[in-house]
């Protein structure tokens, strides 16, 4: 089965002052982006900064960043709903309004580091129902087993389609350790037919993506989940590490999925 490879170049944390190579304006945002895509990347991740590098859900800053991309390359194109933790999720739920191919949808609030991820039961069931009715196909981010109990209700309920897409992320200060163990237990669990991909935050981030890549799943890159090429060595930008996993994917017998390819997997409709 080909790979997926999602590049997620900026995500809601890391500042400039941790990585000066972090891309957080719309025009750096879209170049790694192309450049990522050029690398074998055929989704993009995408949060969004405003002019202070802060964390925003401003609709004119997501528009200019989802068009800048767009002229850059074909790669497809999925907001982070998520935003960041200072965000309210009534404003962070109106990014779907865009249309975006693929958006992400966490279930559940949790801690997060020193912080809150709101996102309250009432306000899930409504930007699912929302996401359904205008066609963008959700990104299931799980940080922990009730999670995934979480999202199988929403689908009990028809609030999401299947085959479900997950995101496993592992590593959170809040969510469940990044441990092959953990890894094991959530894809047991994954309902038949689901597609899945790793997210490991920080120094398990190489490790368990191998891991993930050598069971079958799809696999995210990108200084989202970690600023390090190796230990002591900041990434010079994103192009390393999606480089690596890709060059990881092949070496594995996988071939790295075409936009096209991962379009067709991952059943999104035609861009409008």
């Amino acid at each position: 089965m080909n790979v997926v490879i999602t590049v997620a170049p900026t995500g809601p944390i890391a500042t400039r002052a941790d990585n000066p190579n972090l891309p957080t304006q719309p025009d750096e945002i879209a170049a790694a982006v192309e450049r990522a895509y050029h690398l074998g990347a055929s989704v993009a991740h995408v949060h969004l900064r405003d002019e202070r590098d802060r964390p925003t859900a401003d609709l004119d800053i997501a528009r200019r960043t989802m068009d800048l991309i767009a002229e850059r390359c074909p790669i497809l194109i999925q907001l982070s709903t998520g935003v960041g933790l200072s965000v309210p999720f009534e404003e962070r739920e109106k990014l779907v309004e865009l249309r975006p191919r693929m958006a992400t949808l966490n279930p559940c609030t949790m801690s997060f580091g020193d912080g809150e991820f709101r996102n309250p039961p009432d306000g899930v069931r409504r930007l699912a129902a929302r996401m359904k009715e205008l066609g963008v196909v959700p990104e299931l981010e799980i940080y922990d087993t009730g999670h995934l109990d979480a999202c199988l209700r929403l689908r009990d309920e028809g609030l999401l389609d299947e085959p479900l897409q997950f995101s496993i992320v592992l590593g959170v200060r809040g969510g469940a350790a990044a441990t092959p163990e953990n890894l094991l237990t959530l894809v047991r669990r994954l309902p038949e037919g689901a597609i899945w991909q790793i997210i490991a935050i920080g120094k398990a981030n190489l490790n368990l993506t191998a891991m993930a890549m050598a069971m079958g799943g799809n696999a995210r890159a990108g200084m989202e989940d970690t600023l390090y090429l190796r230990k002591g060595e900041l990434t010079p930008g994103n192009d390393p590490l999606v480089a690596r996993v890709a060059a990881l994917a092949r070496s594995l017998d996988r071939s790295v999925a075409t936009v096209e390819e991962t379009a067709a997997m991952l059943k999104l409709a035609s861009p409008r």
